[in-house]
């Protein structure tokens, strides 16, 4: 499964936000991340993992998971399944419901594979790192992502428009591996579309490999 952490300074810890998103603590750039990290033309992705961690106000942090379509080993089947749609308004309305469904002190379960609870970034990292997972953190300074070598189970960790706050990025950068997606500065939700391509190239091309007669090697 591959995972996402977007971290947002503003994005608001409580449900009552009007209809601009905007001005909602930049909810817009939120709703635009979900849509690049589950959807492609005409399907969900599948195993898939979203983490939202929001600093806004008025009680942050706030630490949304999102699992739409996650297969279970076990049984083959998968797990919240379509209980997200692919509208930005629709999107705006499932934050709106789990942060209204917020209790203090409790990791509640609003819906089918939709969790929220107060967590902040460095504890959601340390839970992942915990898991084994590798977290890559997307800095202009880091090895380039094409030659990066990039573990099963990945967790890639971006910011809003702010960016990270440099006091937890300095942090950040001694328990992450950091990955550049070049020269270019891109929108989240672009640097999203990326990352994603580029580990839909490498499982596509792995595929492929294993397919192959056992004499046949690739150089």
């Amino acid at each position: 499964m591959r995972e996402f952490i977007y971290f947002s300074r503003s994005a608001p810890t409580t449900g009552n936000f009007g209809a601009d998103l905007m001005k909602a603590g930049r909810l817009d750039i939120a709703c635009h991340v979900i849509i690049n990290a589950f959807f492609v033309s005409k399907k969900l992705r599948d195993n898939v993992g979203m983490h939202l961690v929001f600093y806004g106000r008025p009680d942050p942090p706030r630490h949304l998971e999102m699992y739409p379509n996650i297969v279970i080993p076990e049984t083959g089947k998968a797990y919240g399944k379509d209980t997200i749609d692919i509208s930005k308004k629709d999107i705006a309305g499932l934050l709106k419901r789990m942060l209204y469904k917020y209790k203090k002190d409790k990791r509640t379960e609003v819906y089918a594979g939709y969790f929220i609870e107060k967590k902040n970034l460095f504890q959601v990292i340390d839970d992942l790192i915990k898991q084994g997972k590798t977290i890559y953190l997307l800095d202009k300074g880091g090895e380039d992502i094409r030659s990066a070598i990039i573990d099963d189970n990945p967790v890639f960790l971006l910011g809003d428009h702010d960016g990270l706050p440099s006091k937890e990025l300095k942090r950040l950068k001694q328990t992450t591996k950091l990955v550049s997606l070049g020269r270019v500065t891109y929108f989240a939700s672009q640097a999203m579309t990326i990352v994603q391509n580029e580990l839909d190239r490498r499982s596509t091309f792995l595929s492929k490999e294993r397919q192959l007669p056992k004499e046949i090697k690739i150089d």
